[in-house]
């Protein structure tokens, strides 16, 4: 049932997460907003929309395709061990995060990988669209990484269903402009990247840029010794972005798409 309406799934909640947590940031805010949300979503958006179109044109399979096809040759750890189909899930699942978590690491401290990453890092403020901001060629990069790992490690098509769908929400949520009450962001920190847990990732100073690196599980922060609880400046107080990058009036659609081929500054990494 899943698999058989897998893009209707996703298109449900992705368009529900996404009104969900706008309708939240104008209802309950963290941060004063300064730039105008046409400016911003227009430009997020048109990259989404960039991003789902080079996507679909040049990568000539999914991932759960491939998930389907390692399955069909029995390819791939979980399915050399033939776990039961419930914990090969959640094992696959988890396994998939801490993927994504590692890949998000090297974006950072891998020179020409930073050129592309920091297309995302640049956003000046942080809210539900920048969970969305990704350079074309980033996305391509992790799509096939994300299919490499779903093949070597025989993830079940539902679970790659199911790990797409968690990872697209988190990053909506995680980003978002929201303000939770301290006592319960504390505990739900446990179990997921919370907005407060994530912010501290976008501040513009460099040591906390390159930390809480976790989209969904906040768990791989904390066992790889990446965590930062809060930000030194406060949530309120911090700067978000790039310290080479404060004109928000110069990083309009075409600047994002050719910034890291062009920029003065590609040669500096994260830190």
């Amino acid at each position: 049932m899943i698999l058989e309406n897998e893009v209707a799934i996703r298109l449900y909640f992705f368009f529900g997460v996404l009104c969900i947590v706008a309708i939240w940031e104008a209802l309950r805010s963290k941060r004063v907003r300064h730039i105008s949300r046409k400016i911003r979503w227009t430009r997020n958006l048109s990259l989404v929309f960039l991003n789902s179109l080079v996507v679909r044109l040049i990568v000539p399979f999914t991932a759960v395709g491939v998930a389907i096809y390692a399955d069909q040759h029995q390819i791939g750890l979980l399915n050399y061990l033939s776990l039961p189909t419930p914990l090969a899930v959640i094992t696959a699942v988890l396994l998939l995060d801490l993927v994504i978590y590692g890949q998000h690491v090297v974006f950072h401290y891998v020179p020409w990988l930073w050129r592309l990453h920091k297309v995302h890092h640049i956003d000046q403020e942080i809210d539900v669209t920048t969970g969305l901001r990704f350079h074309p060629v980033e996305i391509l990069l992790s799509s096939l990484i994300k299919a490499a790992a779903v093949l070597l490690l025989g993830v079940p098509a539902v679970a790659v269903v199911i790990f797409e769908i968690l990872l697209n929400a988190t990053a909506m949520f995680n980003h978002g402009n929201i303000s939770l009450p301290i006592s319960f962001d504390k505990i739900l920190r446990l179990f997921i990247v919370t907005p407060d847990m994530h912010r501290v990732h976008h501040s513009v100073i460099p040591h906390e840029t390159n930390s809480n690196f976790g989209f969904n599980m906040p768990w791989w922060d904390r066992l790889f010794g990446t965590y930062q609880p809060q930000p030194a400046q406060g949530h309120t107080k911090m700067d978000i972005g790039l310290k080479d990058y404060r004109n928000a009036d110069k990083t309009g659609l075409w600047t994002l798409l050719t910034l890291p081929f062009s920029d003065k500054n590609n040669a500096s990494r994260s830190d």
